[in-house]
């Protein structure tokens, strides 16, 4: 355990910090599934669901929750799912 001030607040704003990042990673997990699920069923609303994850993805490497390189290579893939759903 640390003994100085300084470092016991960051564990504690570390600790805030792992919570955040950690449901923002599985807010982009569960809206990537999302996305997969509807081109898979070539659903109506595949657009909308990319939609939603390119604007989770821009914001989370934005605040620097995921690398953004990432997140370009993340929204690439899904361009191309709906682009492979078109055709």
């Amino acid at each position: 355990m640390a003994h100085m001030k300084s470092a016991i607040k960051r564990i504690r704003t570390s600790a805030q910090a792992n919570l955040r990042n950690r449901s923002r990673i599985s807010k982009l997990n569960t809206l990537e599934k999302k996305l997969r699920a509807a081109v898979a069923a070539n659903s109506a609303d595949a657009a909308e669901c990319a939609k939603a994850f390119v604007s989770a993805l821009d914001k989370a490497a934005k605040v620097g929750t995921i690398h953004a390189n990432r997140a370009a290579n993340k929204k690439s893939q899904a361009d191309k799912l709906l682009v492979s759903m078109n055709k």
